[in-house]
């Protein structure tokens, strides 16, 4: 999988777009285009074929202009990609006065981008180590640790078990898509790759030589109907999740 990292744009315009100081990068633009026009073209492209088909090219095909007229607008991929996923961003839902105490409003936000990935895998594809200094993605993170302000917790706290949470939705959302693309990426279903795997099953399903996986995995497979459920995966992991932060703050308070 490529991965793409934030922030290698240059800072100046790239800052520019995403607080939209400026509509242009000139004054010789295309009427008919506008940041966000190219913006939405980019992230439609990137949804529908991965972040390894996003160029400025692609985009500019897809809006049926030439590719030196985007330029007028975005400077290059770097700042572009920087602006989808500040744009994606504000599409999670931040109700001013979210019903509920910290472990629902928190499950709430886990939810929310866990559907984000699900809508836009190529997100998965998007190292933030070097995060976006957009609108969106400012007030995403303000109002996730609102959540947890007040609970108990040190700032330091409630920075960490955000980025608990959060990392924990990016790795069950990954194995998500991965398990939702695995037909396209091989050409086999699910059901083909099982028949193939068959004759093979009687080893590994030997109740003597592996009696706990022979065990465990039928018992796994029945209640989920399937060898991985990734609707599971997330929801007991996140219960799991959220009992550790449970049992932090209840040290922080006792």
């Amino acid at each position: 999988m490529t991965i793409e990292y934030t922030g290698k744009g240059d800072p100046a315009r790239s800052l520019a777009l995403l607080w939209r100081t400026s509509d242009r990068v000139s004054r010789k633009g295309k009427p008919d285009l506008s940041v966000e026009r190219i913006v939405r073209a980019a992230i439609e492209v990137a949804d529908s074929d991965g972040l390894q088909a996003l160029s400025m090219r692609r985009v500019a095909e897809k809006l049926g202009v030439g590719t030196m007229s985007l330029y007028t607008y975005v400077p290059g991929k770097p700042e572009l990609l920087d602006v989808m996923l500040d744009t994606v961003y504000g599409e999670v839902e931040r109700p001013e006065d979210p019903p509920g105490g910290w472990r629902e409003r928190l499950s709430r936000i886990a939810t929310e981008n866990w559907r984000l990935y699900l809508r836009h895998p190529w997100l998965l594809q998007v190292a933030t180590s070097r995060p976006v200094l957009g609108p969106n993605v400012t007030a995403k993170y303000d109002f996730e640790l609102r959540a947890l302000d007040g609970i108990g917790l040190t700032d330091v706290e409630m920075d960490a078990v955000l980025t608990l949470v959060n990392g924990f939705v990016h790795g069950t959302a990954r194995g998500a898509v991965e398990a939702a693309q695995a037909e396209s990426q091989t050409g086999m279903s699910d059901e083909q790759w099982w028949a193939a795997h068959a004759p093979f099953l009687a080893r590994i399903g030997d109740t003597a030589r592996f009696p706990t996986a022979a065990r465990v995995g039928q018992a796994a497979a029945e209640a989920l109907g399937s060898a991985y459920s990734a609707e599971h995966a997330f929801e007991f992991g996140l219960e799991r999740v959220l009992d550790g932060v449970e049992a932090l703050i209840g040290r922080r308070t006792a």
